[in-house]
């Protein structure tokens, strides 16, 4: 479909960091800059960052990098630069041959130069402490888990025009230690209500601080599932397939997944829509604030109709919060007036009644995180947000691109690797085990029951891990009891000895058709055992525990690494050290670490 530019709807962009360590700025400023510069009138964008780790490092980061983007945005779009995340973009020398235009090798050189300074004042300020004076004074008297919400608005496009910077926010909620701040649904909950006051945007899009923009038009392929005729009253949401960079030889770790997005997404996306992933996705921020695509129509649940009643200040203010600034925004989200294509400056000069709404007691007595927002309730709430979406009835579409849309990294270790592995077991099982299990969402809801098959099996990922478990203890058993499990005789043995076969020939030839090696097949078998008997297995001790009310889960942060600088001088004598530093790292865990071997291992 084509829409005039001037008709073009807002978007908010959302970027999640929580960490300055784990998470470092120079990354997530590397995916601000890829972001405020797609291929989209700017005066159309608006980026909010939520730092959870109340870092002026991140601030300071910020700051520079508005900066440096005023440079940057004009040099991409002149150029048609593809990556426009400069840490990619420069790794390649070749790219400094990309144009025949005699201006374009002195601006590559300068911007170069540019962002190599950049890199090196975040870096030194993050080496060093900034002095908490002037405009980072209100940092001088913050703990991680103790602090006021501090909004910054560092830049504001005023003028309302489409060759500049986008506005950018930053954005610290408030964190006490009595309160509980639900990890990264409670920071997208946030964000969207301080948006909704400064921009309220009809659409929003959301990335994890690592996941950078490879392809600049991906807005425009969104838009045009979530404003087609028929999506716009079915699709609640546009999610992009995650794509890595700087993956290892042969995927030693089993952790790019690949064919897995392709075969199994493309599965779900045949049914009632794919899951949300966390990042990379295109949301209707009417979906968000609980919407059902049957409004109109009297549905099963009457949660899911929108009346006038629906839209009277009290009920607002029930569901909503007490905030009258964000109840007009919400009210005009309901009725459908955000599409305001004239309306493009960001409303900034209220930040008390934005630090109100970004508080940690504004959710209490309200439906955020119950009916509204970011579902609360597991550490994986994205896919179990997705599933309220599609229990109202709504569907899902996968956006893909080519080239793909975005990439990211992946834990360069085997510990991170079984840490992000525990903690999506963990919170995938929490949610079939709680009030949102997908078999209610069928039973009482409009989920239907092939996506219901599908949710129950991802869902229940964390399960494998017994019996898996059990088949490889019984090898070792009965070596130990010289016995046999079993029988030497028997024609049935060939049924399970067939679908074995089979199922490895299905998986192998998947690795293929993706393009991916028999030794990539071969560690992706590897460690999907260790994974499944090591994190899987902690997983569901941890939800047993949890409802055995022993202790509770918690949201692990993923350490996020950027590439050594030594991979644009040689790239391939960079690829292979750090190869080599990796496996290494592998061997020397799986040796002092015994939680990370097959339990069998230890008979």
């Amino acid at each position: 479909m084509w829409v005039p530019e001037p008709e073009l709807p807002l978007l908010d962009i959302f970027v999640t960091t929580a960490d300055p360590v784990l998470e470092p700025p120079i990354i997530t400023i590397n995916t601000v800059l890829s972001l405020l510069s797609l291929d989209y009138p700017t005066n159309k964008l608006a980026c909010y960052v939520s730092d959870d780790g109340c870092s002026p490092i991140t601030f300071y980061a910020l700051v520079q990098a508005s900066i440096f983007a005023k440079i940057w945005i004009p040099f991409c779009k002149k150029y048609n630069v593809q990556v426009r995340a400069p840490f990619r973009y420069f790794s390649d020398e070749d790219t400094a041959n990309n144009s025949d235009l005699p201006e374009f090798k002195q601006d590559w050189l300068r911007m170069k130069e540019e962002y190599e300074q950049l890199s090196s004042k975040v870096q030194n300020a993050a080496q060093n402490s900034i002095p908490l004076v002037g405009e980072f004074a209100a940092f001088s008297k913050t703990q991680l888990r103790n602090h006021p919400t501090i909004i910054k608005v560092i830049w504001e496009n005023n003028e309302g025009v489409s060759n500049v910077v986008p506005h950018l926010i930053y954005i610290s909620r408030e964190k006490r230690p009595q309160h509980s701040h639900h990890y990264k649904a409670g920071a997208m909950n946030v964000l969207t209500r301080v948006s909704a006051l400064m921009t309220n945007a009809p659409f929003m899009l959301n990335v994890d601080c690592d996941m950078y923009v490879s392809n600049p038009k991906v807005v425009l392929h969104a838009l045009c599932i979530l404003l087609d005729s028929k999506g716009e009253k079915e699709v609640a949401f546009a999610q992009c397939p995650q794509r890595f960079y700087d993956a290892l030889k042969d995927d030693p770790f089993g952790n790019q997944l690949v064919a897995l997005p392709l075969y199994i997404g493309g599965g779900f996306a045949g049914l009632q829509g794919i899951i949300y992933a966390g990042t990379n996705c295109f949301h209707r921020r009417k979906v968000i604030y609980g919407v059902s695509p049957d409004h109109g129509i009297q549905s099963r649940n009457k949660d899911h109709c929108l009346t006038n009643e629906t839209l009277s200040e009290k009920v607002i203010i029930q569901k909503f919060g007490a905030s009258k600034v964000l109840g007009e925004s919400t009210a005009h989200t309901l009725e459908g007036k955000t599409f305001t294509p004239n309306d493009n400056h960001c409303k900034s000069l209220d930040l008390e009644a934005a630090s109100e709404v970004a508080s940690c007691e504004y959710e209490y007595c309200t439906a955020w995180g119950k009916q509204v927002g970011w579902i609360y309730g597991s550490t994986s709430e994205d896919v179990l947000t997705g599933l309220k979406f599609h229990t109202k009835g709504w569907r899902s579409e996968l956006c893909t691109t080519d080239p793909i849309a975005f990439r990211g990294c992946t834990p360069q270790d085997n510990i991170g690797q079984m840490s992000q592995h525990k903690r999506w077991a963990s919170g995938l099982l929490d949610i079939f085990l709680s009030k949102h299990c997908p078999i209610f969402g069928t039973l009482f809801g409009e989920l239907q029951l092939r996506e219901c098959f599908a949710y129950i099996w991802i869902t229940n990922w964390a399960l494998r891990s017994i019996p898996e478990i059990c088949y490889a203890l019984l090898p070792a058993y009965c070596i130990i009891t010289n016995s046999s499990f079993l029988p030497n005789k028997e024609p049935g043995l060939w049924i399970p000895a067939t679908l074995f076969v089979l199922y490895n020939i299905s998986t192998l030839t998947e690795q293929l058709k993706s393009g991916l090696s028999i030794k990539t097949w071969w560690n992706n078998q590897r460690m999907g055992r260790i994974t499944t008997m090591n994190s899987c297995f902690f997983g569901l001790l941890t939800i047993l525990l949890k409802h055995l009310r022993i202790s509770e889960a918690v949201f692990e942060i993923t350490k996020k690494e950027q590439p050594s600088s030594s991979e644009g001088s040689d790239e391939n004598v960079g690829r292979a050290i750090q190869e080599r530093k990796v496996w290494d790292s592998f061997i020397y865990n799986m040796q002092i670490n015994g939680a990370h071997f097959p339990i069998c291992s230890f008979l």
